[in-house]
């Protein structure tokens, strides 16, 4: 996904937007994957060189990407979408008191994992396939995917708040998906979510995907496991819970009662309480389809102080 925090920041993406053709790119790509120039040309009734101009300008923009390589008739470019999303957070510029830490997902401060289960880096598998007691392995904090049949992987949370200084909300923006043998499209997953140990809520995931390679996937990751999973981002504030702007609960930051001392962890969990309970997969910058690991946002408010 791409993410532009504020409007100036997104100009060069805006401009490459400006254009109907390069709009009708963008469709073409996302409806065929990968396309190349000529066959742009000729869906789009133009010549190679107007074609080009406008790819040019979508992959400075950072929207596509383009690959060459050797086909029938010489060397053919291929273009691709970068990303399958984009957000323009049009609120952010109004928005001071913000802080985001990345976090990656080997840091877990806590697990529990029953196979199908395992880790790995970018570079290899952490130990065995299956087999938990690799969870404690030194070497996961490396890891870039992890999964598990039932569990939980739980995330200590920085807090950097002072004394005078309040939550208004917590935002949490992951990779998610479902865990099978292998992969299975339609596996769905009740994935928990609790901050602090107050469930806020979950989500089904509706799968575990391997249809097509992960674009982040590193060349040794075998074809027939699963390849990428599905952006989610979680809010906490006083209104209630919410996932991709869909409220999953009424609990409120009130409810979980933080200030400038408190600890925060975020716990994800598939356990006996999944109606679906068909494991999770979580995936770092470096797996699957988003170049992030699970990345956390708090906006506070700031109070004056009484003398």
């Amino acid at each position: 996904m791409i993410y532009i925090k504020d409007l100036m920041s997104g100009i060069h993406i805006f401009k490459a937007l400006s254009s109907e053709v390069r709009i009708r790119i963008i469709e073409l790509l996302a409806k065929n994957q990968s396309l190349n120039l000529n066959d742009l040309a000729s869906e789009l009734n133009l010549s190679n060189g107007a074609i080009t101009m406008h790819i040019k300008k979508l992959e400075e923009s950072g929207l596509i990407d383009i690959n060459t390589t050797v086909g029938k008739h010489g060397i053919q470019k291929i273009c691709y979408l970068n990303k399958d999303k984009l957000m323009v957070d049009l609120k952010s510029s109004t928005v001071e008191n913000l802080y985001e830490v990345e976090i990656q997902v080997g840091h877990y401060s806590n697990y529990q994992a029953s196979p199908t289960c395992g880790l790995a880096t970018k570079q290899s598998i952490i130990g065995d396939f299956d087999d938990p007691r690799y969870f404690a392995d030194p070497q996961r904090i490396d890891s870039e995917i992890i999964w598990l049949a039932e569990g939980f992987l739980e995330y200590r949370v920085p807090n950097y708040l002072k004394p005078n200084q309040s939550f208004r909300e917590i935002q949490f923006s992951m990779e998610l998906g479902s865990e099978a043998p292998g992969y299975c499209e339609v596996y769905p997953s009740d994935i928990y979510f609790y901050l602090n140990g107050v469930e806020i809520g979950y989500w089904t995931s509706p799968g575990d995907f391997g249809d097509i390679r992960g674009t982040f996937n590193p060349d040794w990751w075998p074809p027939h496991l699963n390849q990428y999973g599905m952006l989610k981002l979680i809010r906490i504030n006083q209104e209630g819970s919410f996932i991709d702007g869909c409220r999953i609960s009424d609990v409120t930051l009130d409810q979980i009662q933080l200030d400038y001392k408190s600890e925060m962890t975020l716990r994800i969990a598939v356990t006996d309480k999944s109606a679906n309970k068909r494991g999770l997969t979580i995936y770092g910058k470096n797996f699957g389809n988003y170049s992030q690991d699970l990345l956390a946002r708090v906006l506070y408010d700031v109070h004056e102080v009484k003398s």
